[in-house]
């Protein structure tokens, strides 16, 4: 007997068991790979003090498209992990910043290689790793670092995720993704780190 379908029928149906206190990482770089229809359901469902990972927070981009910054401005995000907390351009500005600077949400920011790494080495089961990136920075103070064959390294531990929200260009019913282009940039390694995956489909 074949196993069941792992389609469901509607992006709430999708995250309507997604409880407070999550940690949610959202797949895309930039404007492609983002899956906006489940950003768009979790803002619906109302799920609160949520970790958020992604490469940047959004909102930067007009028309705006749902994004990790109305989650935020909604009240349902406790703490941002990304590469970018701020805009790349001075004339961009995140909703997200407003909300960081006057401490209502906490950010971490990690180097976006660093932050793929983390995601990849928490889907292989490797719970830490060095890495020379950040050392020597504000990044690494306080932190553990270790000399080796006479370099510096920075001590960096995996990032699992409860629940990863990916987009891809195709699936089958069992849950077999296809990414086309940037859509490959974080969504395999947020979907290889997370404990539940959700896939929207082009």
């Amino acid at each position: 007997m074949a196993p069941p379908s792992k389609q469901v029928a509607s992006f709430a149906d999708a995250v309507h068991d997604i409880p407070d206190g999550a940690v949610v990482a959202f797949g895309g770089f930039a404007m492609p790979g983002v899956p906006y229809n489940l950003i768009k359901a979790l803002h619906a469902h109302g799920a609160k003090n949520l970790t958020c990972i992604a490469n940047t927070t959004g909102g930067a981009q007009q028309p705006r498209m749902p994004d990790i910054g109305m989650l935020v401005e909604n009240g349902q995000v406790k703490k941002v992990i990304c590469a970018f907390t701020a805009a790349t351009r001075a004339s961009d500005v995140l909703p997200f910043t407003k909300y960081y600077e006057s401490g209502e949400v906490e950010a971490e920011l990690v180097p976006q290689g660093t932050l793929a790494e983390r995601l990849r080495a928490a889907g292989a089961g490797i719970p830490a790793f060095y890495t020379p990136t950040a050392v020597g920075t504000e990044l690494a103070e306080g932190r553990e670092t270790r000399m080796i064959n006479g370099r510096e390294y920075l001590l960096e531990y995996a990032l699992p995720v409860d629940y990863a929200f990916v987009r891809a260009t195709r699936a089958d019913t069992f849950g077999n993704l296809q990414f086309h282009r940037s859509q490959r940039n974080f969504n395999p390694v947020m979907a290889t780190a997370a404990r539940v995956t959700i896939a929207e489909l082009d």
